[in-house]
């Protein structure tokens, strides 16, 4: 495996408009609170990474807002949530636009992963990952269950995705 041990940062982002609309808006790794399981799952497993939270409603600009914000002082945006069949679900709609490369093999995986678990009910997910300039985003639904799926991919393939980003492969 070409990787390189490489620090990188962690921000990471729950889009849901009901929790929105019960906490408000929430910034800042102290403002994880249970009321996020998914969000606190990626924070246990980035503790010592993570840099920033956020919790923002269903909504295509305050979604790349966030992204854009979190990912000036990180290297790696987790997004979990909105990534549905749902008419409300935007997050891939907000994302994807930014990407400079996309990163299909994420996506894949997670579906063939997926469907080992929940059958062909795996391709209504729209996880996804991809490159802003020199940054990571991934998309992940905001199931618990899809979270820990998604971080096993993630924490298992970082560092070969940062090592050849950063062009240390």
């Amino acid at each position: 495996m070409h990787e390189k041990d490489v620090d990188y940062r962690v921000a990471i982002i729950t889009v849901s408009t009901s929790r929105y609309e019960k906490y408000g808006e929430l910034k800042g790794l102290e403002k994880i609170g249970d009321n996020d399981e998914s969000g606190k799952l990626i924070y246990e497993s980035f503790k010592s990474q993570a840099v920033d939270y956020r919790l923002v409603p269903d909504d295509a600009m305050e979604i790349r807002k966030a992204a854009l914000d979190v990912l000036s002082k990180a290297d790696v945006c987790i997004i979990t949530g909105g990534t549905g069949l749902n008419p409300a679900d935007v997050t891939i709609e907000a994302i994807e636009p930014l990407f400079t490369k996309k990163i299909d093999g994420f996506g894949e995986i997670f579906r063939m992963l997926s469907y080992e678990e929940v059958g062909f009910s795996a391709i209504l997910s729209r996880a996804t990952a991809g490159l802003v300039k020199d940054k990571v985003v991934f998309c992940l639904p905001g199931s618990k269950k899809a979270v820990r799926l998604g971080l096993d991919i993630i924490k298992n393939s970082l560092k070969h995705i940062l090592s050849h980003v950063r062009g240390l492969s």
